[in-house]
């Protein structure tokens, strides 16, 4: 049972199987928001995602990023990413028309960052998560 369907771009749907959300600067003790520690929070992220879901390949929606500050620290300028740091396990029908439709899934775990701690749902998920290229980067598994 899927958490939410999802419609990209393309109009193909996708079952969101699994969901998790975090605020991407909780736990920061020290620094502030820039492009070494933004660098560090994405690799963290995509390697959790790895380790969660190794069924699937991973993918990361470049996030977008903000510079309100035009004073640059110790680090570089204030960089700052989405409140919330997200990823999931979406699946949906077979890539390859080869496949048993009734056997087969394709996968893939997406990393986005988004501004709230809303789950995606339709036609109503952030943009750049809509434009994933799934043909591209999913993968056929058997059930």
């Amino acid at each position: 049972m899927s958490l939410t369907r999802v419609v990209l771009a393309s109009g193909r749907s996708l079952d969101l199987r699994d969901l998790r959300l975090s605020s991407t600067y909780g736990g920061t003790l020290e620094g502030y928001p820039c492009k070494p520690v933004n660098e560090v929070r994405i690799k963290s992220l995509l390697r959790s995602a790895e380790q969660a879901f190794p069924i699937a390949p991973v993918h990361l929606v470049p996030p977008p990023r903000e510079y309100p500050d035009q004073y640059a620290g110790g680090f570089g300028p204030v960089e700052v990413l989405p409140a919330v740091a997200c990823f999931g396990v979406f699946r949906s029908t077979a890539l390859d028309p080869a496949h048993d439709p009734v056997l087969y899934r394709s996968a893939l775990t997406i990393v986005w960052f988004q501004p709230t701690a809303q789950v995606p749902s339709g036609c109503d998920t952030e943009p750049a998560l809509r434009d994933v290229p799934w043909e591209e980067l999913a993968r056929d598994y058997e059930l």
